[in-house]
């Protein structure tokens, strides 16, 4: 059995997602406005992705951690997500050890699967409550 392909190309998506750069240290004043950005530019283009690109951060630490959760958690209440362009090796390093995981673009381009850095999976595994009880003895030393 033979089917007739379609005239055109097959699968060609439109839209192209907006890009989002994040020039030197991003302070926390200037946190909303970015996430108002985020929003913004996945409500005009309608992609669903925001390419943030890190390159011109600096040397990462918590407040590049803190901005890139918060600017994931603006995409995704507005139905998107975001990736990360040019990340450096240590922000892909620490994002890993503090548990958030970005996608990059880099390596999406590049065909790498293990360039994934996505936000996903569950924040933390803890015991259920009241499955463990300590008893302090009268002649315990504090702690």
């Amino acid at each position: 059995m033979s089917s007739v392909l379609p005239a055109g190309l097959l699968t060609v998506d439109a839209t192209t997602p907006a890009v989002l750069v994040l020039p030197g240290p991003v302070t926390r004043d200037e946190v909303p406005r970015l996430c108002d950005d985020v929003r913004a530019q996945l409500e005009a283009t309608g992609a669903g992705i925001v390419v943030c690109d890190v390159a011109g951060l600096g040397p990462p630490g918590l407040g590049t951690v803190d901005v890139l959760a918060r600017l994931e958690l603006a995409a995704r209440r507005a139905g998107g997500r975001i990736r990360l362009r040019n990340p450096d090796p240590a922000l892909r390093a620490l994002l890993d050890l503090v548990g958030l995981r970005f996608e990059s673009v880099d390596a999406i381009d590049a065909g790498d699967p293990t360039g994934f850095v996505e936000s996903e999976g569950e924040p933390e595994e803890r015991e259920p409550t009241g499955g463990v009880q300590e008893e302090v003895e009268p002649g315990d030393a504090p702690l």
